[in-house]
């Protein structure tokens, strides 16, 4: 039996390419409101950031979610962001 492909993607903080599975999915919804998919299946286009509350601080920084978006993030969705990444 031939071994699986492991989906891999690249987290907008570090920039270095990790599992799928490893990593949270931020999304834009088609009505342009930006949350953290957990299920990793809903509507959107999406970006990955590690688990981790550096890579998340790097992301805002770079301005990473902005540019995978291609469009500016105010900064009361990053606060809100930030909580639910603390959550998990």
């Amino acid at each position: 039996m031939a071994a699986r492909k492991v989906p891999m993607r690249q987290c907008i903080g570090c920039r270095e390419m990790k599992e799928k599975s490893n990593l949270i999915r931020v999304i834009r919804t088609p009505e342009g409101d930006v949350c953290v998919d957990v299920t990793g299946k809903k509507n959107g286009r999406g970006a990955y950031i590690c688990r981790s509350l550096d890579c998340f601080q790097k992301a805002v920084k770079t301005k990473g979610l902005s540019r995978a978006f291609q469009r500016e993030i105010p900064g009361e969705v990053y606060e809100r962001l930030k909580k639910e990444f603390e959550l998990l």
